[in-house]
């Protein structure tokens, strides 16, 4: 069996489909997909566009939850389905099941996300942490035996994620980033939900720029 690794799955679809402030056929947007795990077993980190393509990344390992980093319509889109695929479960942050009602109406993801919430695979521990801003219950995957956080859309390569939402917050998410993501070792892998990775040594001189500038 080989040691816990990171996998990243690019997926794409298409965001706003039908919903007003949107074009009518929706905007084209990549998303990334993490698995972290081993050859046996595996977690999934958010669940875009394609859950055929996730599914047949993750094989015939041992599913062992589905996360949300938080509830926009492109990190949750494939995970009801993503869910029945794999017979797994899914674990959001509840404050932010309201978004997630916008794009699942009636099922409801299986478990609540709560600050500090630890999961272990392939052997290694995985802490949730609550890092509001981007929405009221955006979350980040902290696995400290990998020197890596999984950031969502919290943190970026360049910066904060987008707070242009009624419920965001552009203080909350740099609050969040300060004391949760930046009090990380410098060497951290910064992984987002879109777009390349980054380090929390890389984007920790950024945090005056950000303020000054407001987004």
């Amino acid at each position: 069996m080989g040691g816990a690794r990171v996998e990243r799955i690019v997926t794409s679809g298409l965001l706003g489909a039908g919903r007003p402030g949107y074009p009518a056929g929706g905007v084209p947007i990549e998303n990334n997909v993490w698995l972290l795990g081993d050859d046996e077993q595996v977690l999934v980190i958010d669940a875009s566009h394609d859950a055929s393509a996730i599914a047949d990344a993750v094989g015939d390992r041992e599913p062992l939850g589905i996360l949300l980093t938080h509830g926009h319509e492109d990190h949750v889109n494939a995970a009801v389905e993503l869910a029945r695929r794999l017979d797994s479960h899914l674990y959001l942050h509840p404050a932010d099941l309201g978004i997630w009602e916008e794009t699942h109406r009636e099922a409801v993801p299986d478990f609540e996300l709560a600050d500090g919430a630890a999961f272990l695979a392939a052997g290694v521990e995985v802490v949730t942490l609550h890092t509001p801003g981007h929405t009221p219950g955006s979350v980040c995957f902290a696995v400290p035996a990998l020197d890596t956080v999984f950031t969502g859309d919290t943190l970026f390569q360049g910066g904060p994620g987008a707070t242009r939402w009624d419920y965001s917050s552009f203080p909350q998410i740099v609050e969040s980033i300060r004391t949760r993501l930046f009090s990380l070792p410098t060497e951290t892998a910064a992984l987002p939900g879109h777009g390349d990775g980054t380090s929390i040594g890389t984007e920790l001189p950024g945090l005056d720029a950000w303020l000054a500038r407001g987004w």
